[in-house]
């Protein structure tokens, strides 16, 4: 791969990879309802989350008793790995299998390392949704599309990172969410949200309140589906203040989405711009600005320059 920010930024159309995209978030929630059934509730349902590694997308360890054990989806050797704190593993190959093949393998995998875990095996966010242990339907992988995944995963991954470092409020952690298959970071004012009214296809009312229990500015990447139907990046507010989206931010590319209520930068205006990780970070500023600015939030109790390697911010 030639070192240029298209190379780095691989092309990812939706079209191209939909059947595996599908396959693929069905997998990942597989995954997660595991940490969820063995993690205690944290805010917001941060502890159902997945986190971006070098190679793919890992659970972080999962308690299981005395010990702990981590699943990993490892995007370059194609392989799901499941590694114990006593130093047992087990693995199967990521390849062409149904979601029923690919939930019974690794509810084998577990059992064989004395792990019992019992999920729900209905999926979350997605319409129309068949029982993991029931679905023959969904089978695709195309392992070129999954490393490209990969990559724009680990791109987003490091300049969200960097984002973060400018906010000295209560912050996410980058997160990947397996209910609606996004890279995430949210900022939070402090402030208390009015209860959100639910409604998300297949997600108990009572997690979508939680979620959204305070007033926050979120950001993400997904690799789109319904009315933005092409891999982009988001920005939004909850609650949602008078003149959020009538603001004009900080990319010619980007618009306000009435049909998602979020903001929306194209992956493709981000992967062929002369500087990618800057016009992704000036989308994720000015969205922010966008959304403290009419919220009121106190910007300055809650944000900082950004964070530079070994150079400790000063006070």
């Amino acid at each position: 791969m030639s070192n240029t920010p298209r190379a780095i930024w691989p092309e990812l159309p939706t079209a191209a990879w939909r059947e595996t995209y599908a396959t693929l978030h069905l997998w990942t929630q597989i995954i997660g309802k595991i940490r969820l059934v063995r993690s205690p509730w944290l805010n917001h349902s941060w502890h159902v989350a997945l986190y971006v590694t070098a190679r793919g997308l890992t659970t972080s360890p999962i308690p299981d008793g005395p010990r702990t054990f981590q699943i990993d989806l490892d995007f370059i050797d194609h392989a799901l790995r499941i590694s114990t704190s006593d130093g047992a593993e087990r693995q199967f190959a990521l390849a062409r299998q149904s979601v029923a093949s690919f939930n019974a393998a690794t509810m084998t995998a577990l059992a064989d390392l004395g792990i019992h875990v019992t999920i729900d095996e209905m999926p979350n966010e997605l319409p129309e949704p068949i029982r993991f242990s029931e679905d023959t339907v969904h089978a695709a992988y195309d392992p070129d599309a999954v490393e490209r995944f990969l990559q724009i995963l680990v791109n987003a991954d490091r300049v969200f990172k960097q984002f973060r470092t400018g906010f000295l409020g209560k912050a996410s952690p980058v997160h990947f969410f397996w209910g609606s298959f996004d890279l995430a970071v949210t900022r939070f004012s402090g402030r208390r949200a009015p209860r959100h009214p639910g409604g998300v296809p297949n997600l108990p009312d009572a997690v979508a309140s939680e979620a959204y229990s305070h007033e926050v500015s979120s950001a993400g990447f997904w690799p789109g589906s319904g009315a933005v139907d092409y891999p982009a990046f988001y920005s939004y507010a909850y609650p949602e203040p008078a003149g959020f989206r009538t603001t004009r931010v900080k990319s010619e590319a980007a618009f306000f989405s009435e049909a998602l209520g979020e903001f929306v930068l194209p992956y493709d205006a981000v992967r062929t711009a002369e500087n990618p990780d800057q016009a992704l970070l000036d989308f994720l500023q000015s969205t922010y600005e966008a959304a403290a600015i009419a919220a009121k939030w106190d910007r300055d109790a809650l944000e900082c320059a950004l964070g530079e390697p070994s150079v400790v911010r000063q006070i």
